[in-house]
């Protein structure tokens, strides 16, 4: 298998523990991945600290951008990466992506993916959806992307909240392409 490059983007819609267990995952999945890019808004960082009582995004071995850093690689196509997660992804962030609104580091990433037929995976963390999102979510999807709502699943009989989170997170892993231990349904 090839390794992958993974851009990671975290906005500021509520949601960070499937940030952190992606990023925990990500670092378990390691052989499988050449480079991780992480670029959060600074929402993200605010309601991380929030909701999960720290800063530990500041621990983790990928590389972080900051959200107006053009210079970033993942800008450009030429970089060659495979896959974009957006996690949470803000209805704010689809609509611009939706739209191609490359106001930010995460907005020209989403642009570059779908416009380099990439995978882009938007963890869509908001209820309920208005038409305005719905709408967006469908042109992200004939564009290319993947939405992905952040609905757990349950039939893992998950104990914490952890493991409830981490049944989104798995579908994820799953879509873009990497292999990973996980509960499957009838197995």
């Amino acid at each position: 298998m090839q390794k992958k490059k993974i851009i990671v983007a975290v906005t500021g819609a509520s949601g960070s523990i499937y940030a952190k267990l992606l990023l925990d995952n990500l670092k378990l999945l390691s052989a499988q991945v050449e480079r991780v890019g992480v670029v959060m808004s600074d929402n993200a960082k605010e309601v991380w600290r929030f909701e999960l009582g720290n800063q530990a995004y500041d621990d983790y071995p990928f590389d972080f951008y900051q959200k107006m850093d053009f210079h970033a690689p993942f800008a450009s196509g030429s970089a060659k990466y495979d896959t974009m997660i957006i996690v949470p992804c803000s209805m704010g962030t689809l609509g611009r992506i939706a739209h191609g609104i490359s106001n930010d580091l995460i907005s020209r990433a989403a642009d570059v993916i779908l416009k380099e037929r990439r995978k882009l995976i938007a963890v869509a963390r908001d209820t309920p959806f208005s038409l305005i999102h719905i709408n967006n979510m469908k042109a992200v999807t004939e564009a290319g992307g993947i939405i992905c709502p952040a609905n757990p699943s349950f039939y893992s009989l998950p104990k914490t909240i952890e493991e409830v989170a981490q049944t989104v997170v798995s579908r994820v892993i799953d879509l873009a392409g990497l292999e990973q231990e996980s509960y499957r349904w009838s197995e």
